[in-house]
């Protein structure tokens, strides 16, 4: 079992300003040795460590921890993919025997401005990375759902995947539009999806599993089980849950599966999209 999406952070107030007073909870530092017990306890052998600033030291710093940390089977980083020298610093990390388990990168597109990811000098950045076989992971919002259609439209050779299920309102149940736009991108066979970071669209004390299941029903119907990936989204996700209530929430759901389409969701499907 894989846990394909938590991050690690040494917490200060201005990088991470983001966390507002509604997440006073994990406003505090994270670090391999607070999530490696948890991993164990609920069974996961490995995890994918995601980026959190926009910054290249971070990958310096993610990779340390995955060199020192056998659980840490990937990571993912962040590069400017608007940079006119990208493909030097895409081939610094293909080649850097350090960097072996650099995967891919991601950019905080739900904090930019409508627009961005239609932007061709960004395109043309992400498409690159196919050329050096690294992914991409997708972070945005409900409302970018259009253009990030778009994006992936222009991207037939890269290899993507939607964090967060795109974070639809759950908190509102806001379902229609957000399922329209699942089963279009859904077509496309390079992009794959993460069940992950749910309980934090939905009223963080007032939630029960339940809630997410018409969700998962369109991901499982639009996705199917050979592209969706679980992630736990921790340390976020414990604003609105244990690691354990969010983990139980996907675990339920999928019972229904047969051994092999869950061990897919809860670990082959990771594996072969990051090449693990």
């Amino acid at each position: 079992m894989i846990d394909a999406h938590h991050h690690f952070w040494q917490y200060d107030p201005v990088n991470y300003s983001w966390i507002d007073d509604s997440m006073a909870s994990i406003r505090k530092s994270y670090y391999p040795e607070d999530l490696a017990p948890i991993l164990k306890e609920n069974g996961f052998e490995g995890s994918v460590l995601i980026q959190v600033n926009q910054e290249e030291s971070e990958n310096e710093e993610f990779l340390n921890y995955a060199q020192n940390n056998a659980f840490i089977l990937g990571t993912v980083g962040w590069v400017d993919l608007k940079d006119p020298n990208l493909e030097e610093r895409l081939a610094f990390y293909k080649e850097s025997p350090k960097a072996q388990k650099l995967k891919g990168f991601r950019h905080i597109v739900q904090a930019e401005a409508e627009g961005f990811l239609l932007d061709e000098s960004f395109v043309s950045g992400v498409q690159k990375l196919a050329d050096f076989d690294f992914t991409y992971d997708i972070l945005i919002k409900e409302h970018q759902l259009k253009e990030t259609l778009h994006f992936i439209r222009k991207l037939p050779n890269n290899k993507l995947i939607i964090d967060h299920i795109a974070k639809p309102d759950i908190k509102v149940r806001s379902i229609r539009q957000w399922s329209n736009y699942m089963q279009a991108i859904a077509a496309h066979e390079n992009v794959y999806i993460k069940v992950s970071g749910m309980v934090t669209e939905h009223d963080f004390t007032n939630w029960k599993k339940e809630d997410f299941f018409p969700y998962l029903d369109e991901v499982l119907g639009t996705f199917g089980p050979s592209r969706i990936v679980y992630g736990s989204d921790w340390p976020v996700c414990l604003v609105a849950g244990a690691y354990e209530a969010q983990l139980d929430i996907v675990k339920s759901y999928f019972s229904r599966l047969s051994q092999a389409e869950q061990q897919a969701i809860f670990g082959e499907n990771a594996r072969q999209f990051y090449s693990l």
